[in-house]
């Protein structure tokens, strides 16, 4: 099995592992990149998990006004100015702001979900499934999975990425993170609406 030179400085380069590794990893995965890549996540070999309890404080604030009726304005945090003045973090952020507007997201992440709202959810999913009369036994694994979906378009991190919808918003930031060195987070964002109000 023939691994290319190029998917093995790809894989260098998202993961941060030596050559070696990253030519490791493909060849054990018979020259499959996403399975490669994948691999190495679960181990937490990947530069983007080691970074990702970094702090960041600086960054930029990105604005995105479509078609004179949806606006957007996003805080996106990294760890030096240095990486905060490069065209590609402000590409990422003004990548997501082109996302925010497009998806209507409400919350950036899982975490930022109120209790009171996601038990709300819940209890009415309980409800639906004790009417459709579903065992004990899967009416959990039921409950979990509607609840699941119900927020994950609602989630920014959780959303398919819209220039690309085989990954996540968060896997795209997974991967800026492996690309510029540092540790990325979207601090928050508002998203306005012509003739709407929250």
């Amino acid at each position: 099995m023939a691994i290319s030179v190029d998917d093995i400085k790809k894989l260098k380069e998202l993961t941060g592992v030596g050559l070696t590794d990253a030519k490791k990893a493909l060849v054990e995965a018979d020259g499959d990149f996403d399975k490669a890549l994948e691999e190495m996540r679960k181990k937490g070999l990947t530069r983007a998990e080691k970074k990702g309890d970094r702090e960041a404080r600086e960054g930029v604030i990105d604005s995105y006004v479509h078609g004179g009726r949806i606006g957007v304005v996003l805080e996106l945090n990294c760890e030096t100015d240095f990486v905060a003045r490069l065209d590609d973090f402000k590409q990422l952020a003004h990548e997501l702001s082109m996302q925010v507007a497009a998806m209507s997201p409400r919350y950036v992440s899982e975490g930022d979900i109120p209790a009171d709202e996601y038990n709300r959810v819940k209890e009415e999913a309980l409800e639906r499934v004790k009417n459709e009369g579903k065992p004990a036994e899967i009416a959990e694994k039921i409950v979990e999975g509607q609840v699941k979906k119900h927020f994950a378009e609602q989630v920014l991190m959780s959303q398919a990425y819209i220039l690309d919808d085989k990954k996540t918003v968060e896997q795209h930031v997974k991967e800026n993170i492996a690309k510029l060195g540092e540790n990325i987070v979207v601090g928050q964002f508002k998203r306005i609406e012509l003739g709407v109000s929250e």
